[in-house]
C-alpha cells in the first residue's frame, strides 16, 4: 500500500469513529477563511486538504475528471468545498462549508465562509467560534472592502488570531514588494482593530507555495508556511472558567424522585456541593447531582451538557439562570452593542423584534442607533437605520431583564440574536459591549457619547445632502487651533467674508462667544477645556448638518479632544488648521492681554505661557511669522476647494 494510502485509510477511520487515545486527545483549532469574493478561500481549503491527505482517491478522481470535462488546466481543488450546486456552477461559496481534518500534531475544524457581500452574515456564522481567521488577500488586487469588512468582524467577535494570507502571489510573479506592500496597507487598517497577533504569510494555493509545503519561487519569505502555523499557533482557551453561567434549557421531571434542570454550561465550572444562586428570582441553594447519560460528574465545564441537581426546592424555568451565590452577572432590561444588521430590510425603530440570549427569548427594541461603522475607515456615521451587512453600535430595550457579561469578558453570555416575529428569520446578531449608556470608551478605536436618559434620535428633517445641493457646495468643518494671539480668529472671521460674498453658507464659532453663554459655566482647568471642546463640538455638528461651511477657532490644546469632534464628522469633512507664530510673536500681539496677566500672576493654565499645545499630526500648518492675512486665507481656500 502506498503512503497516500495509508494516510488515506487513517483519515478514513478517524472520520468514522475508529480514532485511538492518542487522537482523542490532541487539541483542537477552530479557524475561518474570509475575504472578498474570488480571493480563492475554497481553493486554500482545497489545497490544505489534498496536500495534507486529508481526502479519499475517489474524492479526487471525482474533482481531476469534473475539473477535466470543465476545461479547467488546473485541477480546481474549490470543488472539495463548495458543496451547494450553485456554488459548483457559479464557482463562489454561498454557504459556510465545514470541514474536518487532522494532522500528527492538530485537529481542525474549517469554516469556509462566502465573500459576496450579500453573504456576509454567513461570515459572521462561521467565524462566531471560531480561534483563529484567515483573511486572504488577492495579490493582484490588494486589499478590498470585504477585505476590511471581515478583518474588523474578526476584531468583534475577539478572535484571537488573524493570519492575511497574501494569495495569488504566482498571478504577480511572486514579487516581494507587491506583498511588503499589501503587508503595510493592512497593518495601517489594522492599529485601530482589537487584534494583538496579526501573522502575515505569502502563498499561491493554486500551486501549492506556502501552503503545506514552502514555495521555491519565494524564497526571500523566512517564515513558515501556513500549516505550520496552524499547527503550532497557540490556542488560547476562548471559554470563560472563572464565572460559571448555566442557562436552563428544560426542567426534567421523568418521576415524582427526580426534579432535574437540564442545560449546557456556558462558562465556568461547577461541582457538587457549590452554592448557587437562581436568576431571576434571586434565591440560593446548593448544588446536589451533576447528571448525564454516562453517569454523574464530579465537575462539570464550559460546552459541558449536563442536568443538575439541587437540595432546595425552587421553582425554576427555561430562560432561568443557575450561577454561584457570590457571582452574578449584570440583571438589566436596557443595554449597549455592536449590532450586525443581517436581513434586506433595513433596521426598524419602531418594530418589536425578539432577543434570543442563551435559552432565554425576550421581546426587544432597538431603541436607539449610536452611529454605524464605516468598515473602510472604521470612522463612525450618524444614522437612522441598519442596512444588510452593516454594523453599528445601538442601545435595546427588553421587555424584561436579561442576564449577561460583556461580551469581551464572556462570548456565550455577551451575545444574542434578533429574530422577526412575522417571519421567524435571524435579522441580526449582536455583541454586548456595557451595560449603561454613559460611558467613558466602548474600545481602543471608538470613543463613546454621552447620551441622556430617555431621549429617542430624531432624524435630520433636511438631509444635509438636500441642503448642499441647494447651496452649490459641501459642507465642511475646519478647526482652527494654536495658542493666543496666532492669529486665529483673525484668519476665521477674513476668511468668513470672503466665502460669504462668494455666496457660501458659513458659520463662526469663536471661543470668546461661547464662553459668554453656552459655555459660561466652564473655566480653564484640563477637565474644564475637555468640555468645552465636547460641547463645540456637538454643537459644529449640527451647523454642518445644516450645510454650512462651519469655521472653529478654539485654542484646544490637547490632541485627544481633538480627535473626538473629528471623530463626529464624515471622513473627509473634518480639517484641522494648525496656527503658529513664535511666542515672543504671540506675547508681542497678546490681544487680550492675557501674557501680561500671566506673568503677573493673575491667570494660570494660559496654553503658550504655562500650559502645552499639543500640535496636530496631520493639519494645514499656517506660520502667522512668514504669512501675511492675505496668503493665509488664500492657503486656506485652496484647502476647501481640493
Amino acid at each position: 500500500m502506498s503512503n497516500e494510502n495509508e494516510l488515506n485509510t487513517q483519515n478514513s477511520s478517524l472520520k468514522t469513529g475508529e480514532a485511538d487515545n492518542a487522537y482523542l486527545n490532541m487539541d483542537m483549532l477552530r479557524f475561518t477563511t474570509a475575504g472578498s469574493v474570488d480571493d480563492g478561500k475554497s481553493t486554500l481549503i482545497g489545497r490544505l486538504l489534498y496536500d495534507s491527505k486529508s481526502i479519499f482517491a475517489d474524492q479526487m478522481e471525482a474533482i481531476e475528471k469534473s475539473s477535466k470535462s470543465s476545461g479547467e488546466e488546473e485541477v480546481n481543488l474549490a470543488l472539495l468545498t463548495d458543496g451547494l450546486k450553485a456554488e459548483r456552477e457559479q464557482k463562489i461559496t454561498i454557504d459556510v462549508a465545514y470541514r474536518y481534518f487532522a494532522t500528527p500534531k492538530r485537529k481542525f475544524i474549517i469554516a469556509d465562509t462566502p465573500g459576496h457581500t450579500q453573504y456576509t452574515r454567513n461570515m459572521v456564522t462561521g467565524a462566531s467560534t471560531a480561534d483563529l481567521a484567515i483573511i486572504l488577500v488577492d495579490a493582484s488586487k490588494g486589499i478590498l472592502t470585504q477585505s476590511r469588512r471581515h478583518a474588523f468582524i474578526s476584531s468583534l467577535l475577539r478572535i484571537p488570531h488573524l493570519v492575511v494570507a497574501v494569495n495569488k502571489m504566482d498571478l504577480v510573479d511572486y514579487d516581494e514588494a507587491t506583498f511588503n506592500e499589501i503587508v503595510a496597507d493592512f497593518k495601517e487598517f489594522a492599529h485601530k482593530l482589537d487584534v494583538s497577533d496579526i501573522t502575515f504569510i505569502p502563498i499561491s494555493a493554486l500551486k501549492g507555495d506556502n501552503v503545506v509545503d514552502k514555495g521555491e519561487k519565494m524564497d526571500w519569505y523566512k517564515g513558515s508556511t501556513l500549516l505550520h502555523h496552524l499547527e503550532n499557533v497557540k490556542v488560547d482557551a476562548a471559554d470563560n472558567v472563572l464565572d460559571f453561567r448555566f442557562p436552563v434549557q428544560y426542567v426534567i421531571r421523568p418521576g415524582m424522585n427526580f426534579r432535574g434542570f437540564s442545560g449546557q454550561v456556558a462558562s465556568g465550572h461547577v461541582r457538587p456541593g457549590d452554592e448557587i444562586k437562581v436568576l431571576p428570582s434571586g434565591l440560593t441553594s446548593k448544588v446536589k447531582e451533576i447528571v448525564t447519560m454516562d453517569g454523574n460528574l464530579d465537575v462539570a465545564y464550559p460546552r459541558d451538557s449536563i442536568a443538575i441537581t439541587i437540595e432546595d426546592e425552587i421553582d425554576i424555568s427555561r430562560g432561568d439562570m443557575i450561577v454561584r451565590k457570590d457571582n452574578v452577572p449584570t440583571i438589566r432590561n436596557e443595554f449597549e452593542s455592536f449590532l450586525c444588521w443581517m436581513n434586506e430590510k433595513p433596521l426598524d425603530l419602531n418594530k418589536q423584534y425578539i432577543l434570543q440570549h442563551t435559552s432565554n427569548q425576550v421581546q426587544v427594541f432597538i431603541d436607539e442607533i449610536f452611529y454605524r461603522i464605516n468598515v473602510d475607515t472604521l470612522g463612525r456615521e450618524d444614522t437612522y437605520e441598519l442596512k444588510l451587512n452593516e454594523i453599528g453600535r445601538v442601545k435595546l430595550k427588553t421587555s424584561k431583564s436579561i442576564f449577561f457579561d460583556p461580551y469581551q469578558i464572556n462570548q456565550r453570555t455577551g451575545s444574542f440574536i434578533i429574530i422577526d416575529p412575522t417571519t421567524n428569520v435571524t435579522v441580526g446578531a449582536g455583541m454586548i459591549r456595557a451595560g449603561s449608556t454613559v460611558s467613558k470608551k466602548v474600545d481602543d478605536s471608538v470613543t463613546e457619547k454621552l447620551v441622556s436618559p430617555n431621549v429617542t434620535w430624531e432624524p435630520w428633517n433636511i438631509p444635509r445632502e438636500t441642503r448642499e445641493e441647494k447651496n452649490g457646495h459641501k459642507a465642511q468643518v475646519l478647526w482652527f487651533t494654536g495658542i493666543s494671539g496666532a492669529g486665529k480668529s483673525t484668519i476665521a472671521k477674513e476668511l468668513e467674508k470672503k466665502l460669504w460674498s462668494e455666496g457660501k453658507q458659513t458659520m463662526l464659532l469663536d471661543g470668546d462667544q461661547v464662553r459668554h453663554g453656552l459655555n459660561g459655566d466652564l473655566g480653564f482647568s484640563p477637565k474644564d477645556r475637555k468640555e468645552n471642546i465636547r460641547r463645540v463640538g456637538h454643537l459644529s455638528r449640527l451647523f454642518f448638518e445644516h450645510g454650512n461651511i462651519v469655521l472653529c477657532t478654539f485654542v484646544s490644546p490637547y490632541a485627544e479632544d481633538r480627535e473626538f469632534v473629528k471623530s463626529l464628522f464624515p471622513e473627509g469633512s473634518f480639517k484641522e488648521v494648525f496656527v503658529t507664530c513664535s511666542p515672543e510673536t504671540a506675547k508681542e500681539r497678546d490681544p487680550k492681554g492675557l501674557y501680561a496677566k500671566a506673568e503677573k500672576g493673575e491667570i494660570s493654565n494660559l496654553t503658550g505661557f504655562d500650559a502645552d499645545h499639543e500640535a496636530p499630526a496631520d493639519a494645514l500648518v499656517i506660520n502667522t511669522d512668514k504669512l501675511s492675512l492675505e496668503d493665509a486665507v488664500q492657503k486656506v481656500i485652496e484647502v476647501l476647494n481640493a
